[in-house]
């Protein structure tokens, strides 16, 4: 290994993405198509690439996950698990938005689009030097873009998590908070209308 070794992952969609890079070289990508179960294949899924490469958690320098935006109960999961992880090994989490992952990489300026519901997709514009806030409009705004225009949806999960990888250990140094995921709607959860229940003395 020649470089700080860097693991990182993803489950924002249906699927289970992890990613391990040391330096330069990637080292292993992994992705497993998945609706649901991604709390109980993360870590076995980590722990199995470790091992494939002879490492264990303490060689880590860093942490990345993919913060979103996506699934609500999947963002969650890989969240909680970085942040879990890093505190145990007290090393940095950083964390990446699909927007970021999709744009790394590519020639500026770039939109990057995710599918949102109802027709809708959520498109960000990155420049040279700045990157807008994403924002949310409907899908015939992507045919008339002054850039290039990639969707998340065409990136394959283990690319996706290798890209987060490459991003977590340019920004491990970097004074960034914990991640925290992205929501750029409300979730779909409504709080209950009914009243609460009396409490009798």
């Amino acid at each position: 290994m020649t470089g700080p070794l860097i693991l990182a992952f993803d489950t924002s969609a249906a699927h289970c993405a992890a990613a391990l890079v040391s330096g330069d070289r990637v080292l292993a990508a992994r992705a497993e198509e998945m609706g649901r179960g991604q709390a109980e294949r993360l870590m076995p899924m980590l722990e199995e690439i470790l091992a494939a490469e002879g490492a264990v958690w303490r060689d880590l320098a860093a942490l990345g996950v993919g913060i979103g935006p996506g699934n609500f109960t999947g963002v969650r999961i890989s969240v909680a698990a970085a942040r879990g992880i890093a505190l145990g090994l007290g090393i940095p989490a950083v964390g990446v938005t699909g927007f970021d992952a999709c744009a790394h990489g590519e020639p500026r300026p770039l939109w990057v689009a995710i599918e949102a519901a109802r027709g809708m997709v959520y498109l960000q514009r990155h420049g040279a030097d700045t990157t807008d806030t994403p924002d949310l409009r409907t899908a015939a705004a992507t045919e008339a873009l002054d850039a290039p225009l990639r969707w998340l949806s065409d990136m394959a999960p283990a690319l996706l998590a290798t890209h987060i990888a490459r991003i977590a250990g340019e920004r491990r140094h970097l004074p960034l908070p914990r991640p925290a995921p992205l929501y750029l709607r409300p979730a779909d959860a409504a709080p209950m209308r009914e009243a609460p229940p009396v409490l009798l003395p």
